[in-house]
């Protein structure tokens, strides 16, 4: 435990009810985004980086369960409890489109391409809106076996991922002929489900477990244990060495992905986690709360040693960011906590 850094998280207010998903965009030229979804009904965009606050997207009536960036970043879909999904433009805020639905919707997203927005929700139907034609009815694939909780594209478009709210396991679905071709089975409902930026592992989080599995032959590869029943995991995507998970017990901790061993506990939220997502570089990764707040905590230098000081060596990921630039901007940070008494 002596070793566990204290870490100070950015803290973006904004929000004035539960954060219920977070979204990072990959890294574009003008660097990378972070969408939240919130039960307050409007998705916020922020600056990925910093966190600082972009704009709001206003036009939703219900609350917002699900939200996503397209590849570039140039327009964002949301999932509403209003039975409606949404794409918007993400340069000014403006709504491109709304896809009216039966029910609750409860997921959306982009295909890689950026032409296709899939969505899924109570109405246990998932639904592809091609966004070339968007007045054109949807394509439904075959009935999902129970309310969509989570959806995702893998394979460059081939196949959709999907788990349930009522049941465990998660499903993949062959784009092509729409028939569900192969079940991750779990004891639990799956809440978060992520495919690695590499392509190789789906991160699923299920009652109190995380697991990985081997993303294109889908034998489970490891599955951990957590402390508590956790709702959203996220793996490392430079070098996929540790992951980070979140749930109830309101902490966002960090575990070795070989050995599962705990690494690093942030404490700071003041209800249950519900989303954990790491950046593109990963150089931080992101967290959303039932207290309405979005935390980003830095990773630490990014190297396959851990153990290394923090210090300006070697830049971080693809975007604009040097070790240089996160070490100053924690320094900083530090130096403001210091200043504040408890």
């Amino acid at each position: 435990m002596d070793k566990k850094k204290v870490a100070f998280p950015l803290v973006c207010h904004g929000h004035s009810r539960p954060v219920v998903d977070l979204f990072y965009s990959p890294v574009t030229p003008d660097g990378f985004f972070l969408i939240s979804a919130s039960k307050d009904s409007s998705p916020m965009l922020r600056n990925g980086e910093t966190g600082d606050w972009i704009g709001t997207f206003e036009g939703h009536k219900g609350a917002v369960w699900s939200v996503c960036l397209d590849t570039n970043a140039l327009r964002a879909a949301s999932a509403s409890a209003d039975f409606s999904a949404k794409v918007w433009d993400a340069l000014t805020g403006d709504v491109l489109h709304s896809f009216e639905h039966k029910h609750i919707v409860r997921a959306c997203a982009f295909s890689e391409d950026t032409h296709l927005l899939l969505t899924g929700g109570v109405e246990k139907v998932l639904r592809i809106y091609d966004l070339n034609r968007p007045d054109a009815p949807p394509r439904e694939v075959d009935k999902s076996p129970g309310s969509v909780r989570t959806v995702t594209w893998m394979h460059s478009d081939q196949t959709i991922l999907s788990s349930c709210t009522d049941m465990g396991g998660v499903r993949l679905w062959d784009v092509r002929s729409g028939k569900i071709v192969q079940t991750l089975e779990t004891k639990s409902s799956v809440t978060s489900a992520e495919v690695s930026q590499d392509g190789r592992y789906i991160t699923t989080a299920d009652g109190s477990t995380v697991k990985f599995w081997d993303a294109n032959h889908y034998g489970l590869v490891k599955s951990y244990d957590m402390p508590c029943t956790v709702e959203s995991a996220s793996l490392e995507p430079k070098y996929g060495n540790k992951f980070v998970a979140g749930g109830e017990d309101m902490w966002v901790r960090a575990f070795d992905f070989h050995t599962g061993d705990e690494i690093a506990c942030n404490k700071g939220h003041h209800g249950p986690v519900h989303c954990v997502r790491f950046s593109p570089g990963g150089e931080s990764y992101a967290s959303g709360s039932e207290d309405g707040t979005i935390r980003i905590w830095m990773t630490g230098p990014l190297t396959q040693d851990d153990n290394e000081p923090f210090a300006a060596n070697g830049s971080i990921g693809k975007g604009k960011v040097t070790a240089e630039d996160v070490s100053r901007k924690i320094e900083g940070f530090h130096i403001a906590e210091e200043g504040k008494t408890n």
